[in-house]
């Protein structure tokens, strides 16, 4: 890692000791807890002092890894304040470039996975999350990653992903992963919409079981209407594209009524 990138990442972390608004339990002795809701916070100022509540939780954007010739390292910048009760997940997106390597070599991955780990190691954090849109080329090398992160964390900490909701319906490339489980996102889908939300909406549910216990939707897209009764009582992530504030949570509050 360069100079830049260590003293990057000694700053962000600095912004989350100062601002979280608690000190918060290192996770390798938190409990895990498994709120209804979480909302997912991207890359920008966050002040969410007002979920100060187990129930909810934050996924909040910890670092990206460009996947180059090597990887290279993002972390967050911008400071996140959340209230000492709030479970939080550190979350890393994995971003291909135009000089992603068409084969991985252990040496890559191995590096990868140490930097995902590192960036997850953050005040209050008690879970981890990759994001990451795999593609079929990419799947071996994707299950090998999360099997090197697994490995690297706490036997405590749960392990999650991101998935697309075609992994969840027609794939099976997920079974067996060593995670917690896979969020299927039922936003940004592209041409597998329509078929996707018709088969919810008459009553299927995922064929993986790893997607099977949560949800991803957007404030910015349709949500299946009405939810149906299939993902009734799952975990459900929210993703915001502009920073939260107390009105825009109490709308997915509404939404989220039965």
């Amino acid at each position: 890692m360069s100079l830049w990138h260590k003293l990057a990442s000694l700053a962000a972390l600095l912004a989350l000791v100062l601002l979280s608004g608690a000190s918060g339990p290192s996770h390798a002795g938190a409990a895990r807890l498994t709120p209804r809701v979480t909302l997912w916070v991207w890359e920008r100022p966050e002040d969410l002092r007002f979920l100060d509540s187990d129930n909810v939780g934050v996924a909040f954007l910890a670092g990206s890894v460009y996947l180059d010739q090597q990887p290279v390292v993002r972390p967050r910048l911008q400071p996140l304040r959340v209230g000492e009760h709030t479970p939080v997940t550190a979350v890393v997106r994995l971003e291909p470039t135009k000089s992603t390597p068409t084969v991985f070599s252990d040496e890559y991955r191995t590096r990868l996975a140490e930097q995902i780990v590192r960036l997850s190691a953050a005040p209050q954090v008690s879970s981890l999350q990759i994001d990451l849109d795999a593609t079929r080329s990419q799947h071996d090398f994707y299950r090998a990653l999360i099997g090197d992160v697994r490995r690297r964390l706490p036997v405590s900490m749960p392990l999650s992903i991101t998935a697309l909701s075609s992994w969840c319906m027609g794939d099976d490339w997920l079974s067996g992963l060593p995670i917690s489980e896979a969020v299927p996102m039922l936003f940004r889908m592209g041409a597998d919409r329509a078929d996707i939300l018709q088969s919810l909406a008459l009553g299927e549910d995922f064929r993986e079981p790893l997607c099977r216990g949560s949800v991803g939707v957007s404030t910015d897209e349709p949500w299946p209407a009405p939810l149906p009764a299939s993902l009734l009582g799952r975990h459900v992530y929210v993703f915001h594209p502009r920073a939260w504030t107390q009105q825009s949570f109490a709308a997915v509050q509404r939404r989220l009524q039965p």
